[in-house]
């Protein structure tokens, strides 16, 4: 399971910024739902009416979720999770059969976008200007958004005991970081993803924002990070896998020492790869 990897931020942000800058002002004509147990808090009629003849005024993200803003006060917003992906088909492109596409938006140019979801984890959710806020305030800080300072991170950390990688990972507190990332910098600070959140020092904390930040954003311009199953809208795998110092590492010798790097599930659960040398 650990080679899946969940959409975070820096594939849903790729995801984001192609569908806007190619999806922006064109109309959708027709909605036809194939598989409707990825709809959240929307039948398929209604997501179909709601659709029609809507125009797409821009497509951003929030957390690991891409919302997209429609005409009418409407928001689609999609949460690929393991396995989804939203792709798109330009005009006068023959349709093909896919056992795994679960919902397709027909626009008015002969254009298409589709959402696929091989295991059907993820979901699709319409949410009118009341929903879109409350879901907003459901999720943390976002760590690309200015105001995401080291003192910002620093007040985020120092209300938890917990083990500051689950708090990373935890989008009521930080939006869009998941174990791929959280694992990444704090192998770059040289922080024990185990240590107490609230016991870093204020050096540590920058240190940490700073690694979260140049990672991301690296993971962005790779256009993220594909072990098997994640896909732009392009159909193009991210290339960051070859960056990753320490998610999926596990038994290899961290690049900074040379020491084995530790792979444990004693934090929540989820694989944790670190060195005990650099991150001691």
């Amino acid at each position: 399971m650990r080679w899946l990897g969940v959409p975070e931020l820096p594939e849903v942000e790729t995801i984001a910024r192609e569908l806007h800058d190619r999806l922006t002002g064109r109309t959708i004509v027709e909605t036809q739902v194939v598989r409707s147990d990825v709809l959240r808090e929307v039948t398929p009629d209604r997501l179909a009416q709601c659709c029609l003849n809507a125009v797409i005024l821009g497509v951003g993200r929030r957390g690991k979720s891409a919302v997209i803003r429609l005409s009418g006060a409407a928001f689609l917003v999609i949460q690929p999770r393991f396995t989804g992906a939203v792709l798109l088909h330009d005009p006068g492109t023959l349709a093909s059969h896919d056992a795994y596409s679960t919902i397709e938006w027909l626009l008015a140019d002969g254009g298409r976008f589709r959402y696929r979801d091989v295991r059907r984890l993820g979901t699709v959710t319409l949410l009118d200007t009341a929903g879109i806020a409350a879901y907003d305030a459901r999720i943390g800080d976002e760590p690309l958004d200015p105001a995401f300072t080291a003192d910002r991170l620093s007040v985020l950390l120092r209300g938890s005991r917990a083990a500051v990688k689950k708090v990373l990972m935890d989008q009521r507190v930080v939006a869009g970081v998941g174990n791929i990332y959280a694992n990444e910098a704090l192998w770059i600070a040289g922080v024990d993803p185990s240590r107490s959140a609230r016991l870093l020092s204020a050096d540590e904390v920058c240190t940490l924002h700073q690694a979260l930040v140049r990672t991301l954003v690296a993971s962005i311009g790779a256009r993220g990070t594909t072990f098997r199953d994640y896909r732009d809208p392009s159909n193009r795998q991210g290339g960051f896998a070859s960056q990753l110092q320490a998610y999926g590492r596990g038994g290899a010798p961290c690049t900074r020492c040379g020491t084995t790097l530790v792979e444990t599930h004693a934090i929540d659960g989820r694989s944790t790869v670190f060195c005990y040398r650099c991150q001691g």
